[in-house]
């Protein structure tokens, strides 16, 4: 139907080339916001998710946990991002190493643990005290987060050339008028005789 809206409109005599721009500009962006934007945001996010999960194997692969007693706390407490938002300390700990015998570290621990705990803790291959790994949920949300904010981005960036298109179609329409309306303006008003 707007097939024939569109047809009917150019073939009139009151539809101006800017009209037609803005019509097909609509059209134009109606398929960038409904297949393009949804489009990039899945390969966003399928990218995103795949490069997140890599990381989360390389790091279950380098880091391991370890169930050790606090030895002593530090009555330092600091509020930790990687920690989930709760509060966490640095302690010393210590565990048995099969074959190593047993290892003492410093690592972070929930701030309610008192010496004499037991804790699980993890380090990497290195042995220093590292985060858990992260997770597959993490791993989801990063995923779609990013796809969510590339469709996004996407559909900003498409909304905003047609709000330039309009704002561009609309002052050149008006000089249009206004050029037409000064050539047949002293017609009608009789102020050219």
């Amino acid at each position: 139907m707007r097939t024939r809206v569109l047809c009917r409109r150019r073939r009139s005599p009151l539809c101006r080339r800017s009209d037609v721009v803005e019509e097909w500009t609509v059209l134009a962006v109606a398929v960038l916001l409904c297949v393009v934007a949804p489009l990039v945001g899945a390969v966003t996010a399928w990218w995103a998710h795949g490069e997140a999960r890599a990381t989360a194997e390389e790091q279950r692969a380098d880091r391991h946990r370890v169930r050790a007693e606090v030895v002593e706390r530090s009555t330092q407490v600091r509020p930790s991002a990687q920690a989930g938002g709760r509060h966490v300390f640095r302690a010393d700990v210590r565990w048995t190493e099969p074959g190593e015998g047993p290892r003492t570290a410093v690592a972070r621990v929930p701030a309610n643990a008192r010496p004499g705990d037991v804790v699980h803790v993890w380090f990497d291959s290195r042995g220093r005290a590292v985060p858990p790994p992260v997770g597959d949920a993490s791993v989801w949300q990063y995923g779609l987060g990013m796809g969510a904010g590339a469709a996004g981005g996407t559909a900003a960036v498409v909304l905003l050339a047609h709000r330039a298109v309009r704002w561009a179609t609309m002052r050149r329409r008006l000089a249009e008028w206004e050029r037409d309306w000064a050539r047949t303006g002293p017609e009608w008003t009789h102020r050219g005789v």
